[in-house]
């Protein structure tokens, strides 16, 4: 279990700030500001496997854990991430625990699971200068599934007790769309459905993580017992900023 991991396992809250920009530069500034992990988003922002391999060696010397989603939760996404050297997924729209299993089987080498074999020629196995890599690979991996949906709602307990899946996220804003409050993440039936889900995740095993609104919708989760948070992205901070600093009151503007 690499050590990201088992401190979530163990309840120390780890807290994280979304990656959109697609911009090593920005990955690089991000890594150096304090935050224990980075999600690099390949779901909602522009990038591609090369940019999240220049933003992965960007902050690999700053302690900070990379966090990637891929656009789509299937085994090709996840082979191919895990070989450029990503150890810990975030996999959107889990809706059941059959494709749970099949998530967590693509992070596994046969006869465990389904991975394509290529060490020798991936950055994850140093390029084939780890001799045990293929037998050891799987225990470096962190593997989180999001729910996002009022089927994934219906079926957390199940999804969380899959064998090897660590963590169990909720995306409040699609959660917010499929119970039929578009735009509105912080609805009180939203909150009071994730709130809920909480108690069921920790009885399967696995560490709940949401996607916060700000520092303090943080501290109501962690509150809550929630241990991976999200508190923002690089986008926001930026557009805010700007605004902010372009609205100043200049004199004679």
């Amino acid at each position: 279990m690499n050590e990201f991991a088992r401190l979530l396992h163990g309840g120390r809250p780890q807290v994280g700030l979304w990656q959109a920009l697609a911009a090593p530069y920005a990955a690089e500034v991000c890594a150096r500001s304090g935050f224990d992990w980075l999600l690099f988003d390949a779901e909602h922002a522009p990038n591609t496997l090369t940019s999240l391999l220049g933003q992965l060696q960007a902050v690999g010397a700053h302690g900070v854990e990379p966090v990637v989603r891929p656009p789509i939760a299937d085994r090709v996404w996840i082979k191919q991430l895990l070989d450029l050297g990503f150890r810990t997924l975030l996999l959107p729209m889990v809706d059941d625990a059959a494709q749970a299993a099949e998530l967590v089987a693509a992070t596994r080498f046969p006869p465990v699971g389904t991975r394509g074999v290529a060490s020798s020629t991936s950055r994850a196995s140093g390029f084939g200068a780890v001799p045990d890599y293929l037998a050891t690979a799987h225990e470096d991996i962190c593997v989180v599934v999001q729910v996002e949906s009022r089927t994934g709602l219906d079926n957390v307990a199940e999804i969380a007790a899959v064998e090897g899946v660590d963590g169990v996220f909720f995306g409040p804003g699609d959660l917010a769309a499929s119970l039929g409050h578009l735009g509105d993440p912080g609805h009180p039936e939203v909150r009071a459905a994730i709130e809920a889900a909480l108690p069921l995740v920790v009885a399967g095993g696995a560490f709940p993580g949401i996607f916060a609104s700000g520092p303090e919708d943080a501290a109501h989760w962690l509150d809550r017992g929630v241990v991976l948070v999200s508190v923002g992205s690089d986008v926001g901070l930026l557009a805010s900023s700007a605004r902010t600093l372009a609205r100043h009151p200049y004199p004679g503007r």
